[in-house]
């Protein structure tokens, strides 16, 4: 069990591998969606070399499990449980089990319902076990709809396989860049709520190139593949060609007076793999996904590793801490990489700053949206083993009020923000740079030094880490002249998603 935690957080499939590569080839040269692309090709190249989580957020484990009769499942949850523990303990998962009512992290991935074990039996000799590492960011993106509705753009979605198509479509819509896109989906057709939810995230075990034996499923996967990348959300909600990577959709019954529609989204970085299990001695047999070529991205040419490493586009450097002039001078689509300190700030953070001083002097400063995984060294010293960014928008009650209470001249995150945050940066003098969501050991390997930590007490992805930086890149998508590249894309890709009204089905 844990070799296949470790493995699923920081190898990805190989179906995974094949669909990010077909995207990268078919993106047009030096864009911001290319740009992305070329990084988190890079990503993944370095989480294989080092063995580290290829995204920081090493999400909610979730385990779908098959056994022969008498096969002791409680033993099998107790080996699990110890793995999980084991590998939080080595970097390889982030603690994310939080306590709902005291907001306690319990520091080891163990809680109530954490980690998720669901189990089935079936016929075979071997036990299947298949796990999924779910982010935040793609989870909150997840939708449900109940049909007949109204739907943005595309009108009324009625309660057949029409209504349907309408409903996946808009969940592409809606997920935009926040999400982590380009993304794949998984969709269940029918059942409650709870049921409807659980059959879509089955789907997600599907290997991304396999057939859907139903016919009508398989027309309505072809028609989302072929129809959702002409939206133009494209990688990171910057615009492109690759906004999904991948769809498939399982179908169950239903009761008469209810009929859902729901949608699991999943980022780019779909860390889920499986292993058969011979249960006399627990030892792996084979490992699922496995079929097909598998894509080495370290093997890339010198020139393409360099390209996406440096990008041809001019790059800004801005040196911590930022002056108002510096700011008002950026506009969205500029290039920047920073050095010097900046600070991470999650939910909790933005909260506590809400309501009480800062422990550092936060002027002219930059505030990362993260929740690294950390591992402190037998001399006490903190390392970073996986740094990339959360999604922003869950800020947006309280950051522009914050950052002009402290003089926080830059935030960082993915994924954009919303009308009050752009009207803060317009009146204040800030700027929104997206970094590319996902991207966790490429942005770890911009952190040259962890000098710092308050906050302890919120568990360590929620603490304000002090971090020195150099070379780190993103891009400007909302600055202070009251422009925001994701409200373009949003408005963009809506009266795109209008085209897709009439009937197909």
């Amino acid at each position: 069990m844990y070799k296949l935690v470790v493995e699923t957080s920081t190898k990805l499939p190989k179906d995974v591998r094949r669909a990010v590569k077909a995207a990268k080839e078919k993106e047009n040269a030096g864009t911001r969606a290319a740009m992305s692309l070329a990084t988190i090709t890079n990503n993944i190249a370095m989480a294989d070399e080092q063995v580290s989580p290829i995204c920081q957020d090493t999400g909610l484990p979730t385990f779908k499990i098959k056994t022969p009769v008498g096969v002791n499942q409680l033993e099998l949850k107790a080996a699990i449980k110890n793995a999980i523990v084991q590998a939080t303990k080595d970097g390889k998962l982030r603690p994310n089990a939080v306590d709902s009512l005291t907001g306690k992290n319990s520091g080891d991935n163990l809680g109530e319902g954490v980690p998720v074990i669901k189990f089935d039996q079936w016929e075979k000799d071997y036990i299947d076990v298949r796990l999924i590492l779910k982010g935040g960011g793609c989870e909150n993106k997840n939708i449900q709809y109940s049909l007949p509705c109204e739907l943005e753009g595309l009108g009324r979605a009625g309660r057949d396989l029409d209504g349907i198509r309408k409903c996946i479509m808009h969940s592409v819509y809606q997920a935009q860049g926040q999400g982590c896109s380009a993304g794949f989906i998984g969709v269940g057709i029918g059942g409650d709520r709870s049921s409807g939810y659980d059959l879509a995230k089955e789907q997600l075990f599907r290997p991304v190139e396999d057939v859907n034996p139903n016919g009508d499923l398989r027309k309505l996967e072809e028609y989302v593949m072929e129809n959702a990348n002409k939206l133009g959300i494209g990688t990171m909600g910057f615009g492109g060609e690759a906004t999904l990577l991948g769809c498939k959709i399982g179908a169950m019954h239903r009761i008469p007076a209810s009929f859902f529609v729901s949608v699991a989204y999943n980022c780019w970085a779909f860390r889920r793999m499986g292993v058969s299990v011979d249960p006399e001695t627990g030892e792996i047999i084979e490992w699922a996904y496995q079929d097909g070529e598998f894509i080495d991205f370290a093997a890339a040419n010198e020139a393409e590793k360099e390209t996406a490493a440096s990008g041809s586009e001019d790059v800004i450097t801005l040196q911590a801490p930022i002056t108002e002039e510096q700011i008002r001078s950026l506009k969205v689509g500029d290039v920047v990489e920073i050095n010097g300190l900046m600070y991470t700030g999650r939910d909790a953070i933005h909260k506590y700053l809400n309501d009480h001083d800062a422990p550092v002097d936060l002027n002219g400063q930059v505030i990362y949206h993260c929740g690294p995984v950390m591992l402190k060294d037998k001399d006490g010293v903190w390392h970073v083993k996986a740094a990339g960014p959360t999604t922003s928008i869950r800020e947006e009650p309280y950051q522009g009020d914050i950052m002009k209470k402290f003089g926080i001249r830059a935030v960082i995150g993915k994924g954009g923000m919303g009308p009050k945050t752009l009207a803060a940066l317009q009146e204040h003098g800030g700027v929104y740079l997206n970094a590319i969501g996902g991207a966790a050991q490429y942005y770890a390997d911009c952190i040259k030094a962890v000098e710092g930590v308050d906050l302890m007490e919120f568990g360590i992805p929620e603490a304000m880490w002090h971090l020195r930086v150099k070379g780190f890149r993103a891009v400007v998508t909302m600055d202070s002249h009251g422009n925001s590249l994701h409200a373009d894309v949003d408005k963009s890709s809506l009266e795109k998603l209008a085209q897709f009204k009439e009937r197909v089905f």
